[in-house]
């Protein structure tokens, strides 16, 4: 039984550790010894929740054990910062999260979904990171001052939906008492050109200024 234990807490180690390796890599605040105490934790703390009903004689064996869902969230919870209107480490809470899961599964003698589990989450952090950067190069910031009166807005989001332009976030700031700056984080379209963009925009009545990003 005692190698059993041994057996069960070292894959949590090491399960929690090439996640951890990952987030280390890339300097993230949650890193290798973070990823590896929380994954052998949530083992030990299932070995603990199974091994007492046998010690004795009665218990839930579920309790214990689902109590590291809700504690690893306040965990996560601190792995995540805002930055003005961007929101950094989700990525990193999720990870320990998901780790929690790898220890109780492992914790319980459940080898097969772990190892499925971590072969999945290995290959989203070590091979989607190079897509999404592809994704992200086809996003920008495209800026338009115009003038501050009902259905202007409404003809710019036209003009880009024209174009296949997705709006991801739009922010508006009053610009002296008539005018408005509205900045739209946009994704463009494969082939779209933000020059054919920017002029229709400036064709439009009530635009002073167009801002988009170059390509």
């Amino acid at each position: 039984m005692g190698v059993s234990y041994l057996l069960r807490l070292s894959v949590a180690a090491v399960i929690g550790g090439l996640v951890g390796f990952e987030r280390e890599r890339i300097n993230r605040a949650a890193g290798l010894r973070t990823h590896i105490l929380v994954c052998v934790g949530a083992a030990l703390v299932m070995l603990v929740s199974t091994g007492l009903p046998e010690l004795l004689g009665t218990g839930d064996p579920g309790r214990i054990a689902a109590q590291v869902v809700t504690g690893v969230g306040f965990l996560g919870a601190g792995t995540i910062m805002r930055e003005g209107a961007s929101v950094r480490g989700l990525t990193t809470a999720a990870g320990l999260w998901v780790v929690a899961g790898f220890g109780l599964a492992v914790g319980a003698g459940m080898y097969g979904p772990a190892m499925a589990a971590s072969g999945i989450v290995l290959a989203a952090l070590f091979l989607l990171p190079p897509v999404e950067r592809r994704l992200s190069r086809r996003e920008g910031m495209l800026t338009v001052v115009m003038k501050d009166k009902p259905g202007q807005l409404g003809l710019v989001a036209t003009v880009l939906g024209r174009h296949g332009i997705d709006i991801r976030h739009v922010e508006l700031e009053t610009v002296g008492t008539s005018q408005v700056s509205v900045s739209f984080r946009c994704r463009f379209q494969q082939g779209s050109d933000p020059a054919n963009v920017a002029s229709e925009l400036w064709a439009l009545d009530g635009v002073s200024s167009v801002d988009v990003p170059a390509r």
